[in-house]
């Protein structure tokens, strides 16, 4: 008998610490996760003419991607090459 009241004990000294686990999960972890799923796909689906905003606060447009470079042209004749991850959103002007 004291093995089984032993392993109850244990299991529930440590139930709390798995809800505390999940609930962080399920919080933080997991919309965490779908938020950079997204800003990937988006980095992925990027292409010429869009308008970004850089994660300076920037906005330009896409004038070419080669890998991880992307060249955005931020006014006429100026033209900046970022790496790819250094876009933050593409732009969508309120009208």
């Amino acid at each position: 008998m004291p093995n089984s009241a032993q392993g109850a004990s244990l299991f529930q000294a440590i139930l709390p610490l798995l809800i505390i686990f999940l609930i962080f999960y399920f919080l933080l972890i997991l919309p965490q996760q779908k938020k950079e799923r997204q800003r990937r796909e988006m980095l992925d689906n990027l292409k010429r003419g869009d308008r970004v905003i850089t994660i300076g606060g920037i906005i330009a447009t896409v004038e070419e991607i080669k890998g991880k470079i992307v060249t955005l042209k931020i006014a006429e004749n100026v033209r900046v090459d970022f790496v790819k991850t250094s876009i933050a959103q593409i732009y969508q002007e309120h009208k």
